[in-house]
C-alpha cells in the first residue's frame, strides 16, 4: 500500500525546482560585429516609457561592415526609419533591432545566429563621426539589455541572505539568516512578570 501511494505521488507531483537553480536564462547569442567590437555606450534603461535614457547598447564599427543577427530569427523590418537603416529580427517573444544598417536581407527571410543582415551606416550613427552599430533588445515594450546574449552584462550577483544553500555547490559561510542579537530582547514593563512579556 505504501509502495503504491508512494508511485502514485511520484506521477502527479511535480518535480521540486531547487531554490539557488535559475528558472530561465537568456539564450546564447552572437555578436553582431566580428571580431568582438568595443563598447561605447552601455545600456541604460529608461525610468519611464518616454524618460531619458539608452535603450541598447552602442559598438564600435566601420562604414560598410557586416551586420549579424545576434539570434536565429526571421527578419521583421528592413527599411528607414526616422532617416537611419534599421533592421528587425524577431525570435518568438523577443526581437534584436540593429542600426544604422543598409538591410541585405528581404522581409520575411528567416536567418541564423551570425547570419549578415545588413552593412554598417556611418549616417546616423550614435557616435558621429566615428560610426557604431546601436544593437538593441527587447520584449513586449520592455527594453533588454543585448550584451547579456553575449555574456558581457553586468554581473547578477545573487542576494546575500538566502533561506538555504545554493544547491549543488558548497554552501557559503552563513548562508542561512543569524538572528539580530537583540531580536530576544524586549524593553522591561512595570508590573507585568518576565515571562509574560
Amino acid at each position: 500500500m505504501q509502495l503504491a501511494t508512494l508511485a502514485l505521488l511520484v506521477s502527479v507531483v511535480p518535480p521540486v525546482v531547487p531554490s539557488g537553480a535559475p528558472l530561465d536564462t537568456d539564450p546564447v547569442g552572437e555578436w553582431p560585429l566580428r571580431p568582438e567590437p568595443a563598447v561605447v555606450e552601455h545600456f541604460d534603461p529608461p525610468d519611464t516609457p518616454y524618460g531619458a535614457g539608452h535603450r541598447g547598447v552602442d559598438l564600435l564599427g566601420s562604414p560598410g561592415q557586416a551586420v549579424r543577427a545576434a539570434l536565429a530569427g526571421q527578419v521583421t523590418w528592413s527599411g528607414t526609419l526616422a532617416g537611419r537603416g534599421v533592421v528587425v529580427v524577431s525570435h518568438g517573444a523577443t526581437r534584436t533591432t540593429y542600426e544604422p544598417v543598409a538591410g541585405s536581407v528581404p522581409v520575411g527571410t528567416p536567418v541564423a545566429a551570425g547570419d549578415v543582415v545588413g552593412s554598417l551606416e556611418r549616417a546616423g550613427s550614435h557616435c558621429f563621426p566615428r560610426t557604431c552599430l546601436h544593437w538593441g533588445w527587447i520584449e513586449g515594450e520592455t527594453y533588454l539589455d543585448p550584451l547579456d546574449l553575449v555574456g558581457a552584462g553586468p554581473v547578477r550577483l545573487l542576494p546575500l541572505w538566502r533561506d538555504e544553500p545554493a544547491a549543488g555547490g558548497r554552501a557559503a559561510p552563513y548562508a542561512v539568516p543569524l538572528p539580530h542579537p537583540y531580536a530576544a530582547w524586549r524593553p522591561p514593563v512595570a508590573g507585568v512578570p518576565a515571562g509574560l512579556r
